[in-house]
């Protein structure tokens, strides 16, 4: 039985000089046995417990973003496990850590973790190594900061772009059945169905 567990973690997100105060959704997935880890927001503590002793195939980051790899290579070391992100997404990853080194994953790599297969989905937009995640068998897609209840993840900072997030999402998200559901980076769940049908109305709102 594999099921998807959420923690809620608080603190800082910080680009281009500004801070800002947010809640980041770390979402792990497996079973008993084996889990993987997504995103490492802020204090790692907390996901240690979670992950309450099983082995961790990953920690996957679902971009370079400071709130979504804060702790990443402090958790690949108390957990023994890789961690995960896109190579585009490299500078933003050195803001945070200098010195320290992830494992490149690439668009259509597929994670094996408790019975289900993990597809990685470049969708690239919010930052150009943004990716998701899909579960088929979960019927679930784990979308990092690319599609939230209510529309794209924000554009407005730097290495981030308005039109390619919307590629991404028509191009890569939209395909998947209606009501696969979507787990994001913050904030509440939804469904590709729920999301999609109001595309016309984020391409007209330009932002």
């Amino acid at each position: 039985m594999s099921d998807i567990e959420r923690l809620v973690t608080s603190g800082t997100f910080e680009l281009d000089g500004g801070s800002w105060e947010v809640e980041n959704n770390i979402w792990l997935v497996g079973d008993g046995d084996d889990v993987v880890v997504f995103d490492a927001a802020h204090s790692a503590q907390p996901i240690i417990e979670a992950v309450g002793g099983r082995n961790v195939i990953a920690v996957v980051c679902t971009h370079g973003h400071n709130d979504h790899i804060t702790v990443a290579p402090e958790l690949g070391q108390a957990l023994d496990a890789p961690v995960l992100l896109h190579p585009a997404d490299d500078m933003l990853w050195r803001m945070t850590h200098p010195d320290k080194e992830f494992r490149s994953v690439e668009d259509d790599v597929v994670l094996r973790v408790g019975g289900l297969e993990l597809h990685v989905l470049h969708t690239p937009g919010h930052s150009p190594g943004s990716v998701c995640w899909y579960a088929p068998d979960l019927r679930a897609v784990f979308s990092g900061d690319t599609l939230f209840q209510g529309g794209p993840g924000a554009t407005g900072r730097s290495f981030s772009d308005f039109p390619t997030i919307l590629q991404s999402i028509s191009g890569r998200l939209g395909p998947l059945p209606a009501d696969t559901v979507v787990y994001t980076g913050h904030g509440d769940t939804t469904t590709v169905g729920d999301e999609i049908v109001h595309y016309d109305d984020w391409v007209a709102r330009g932002h």
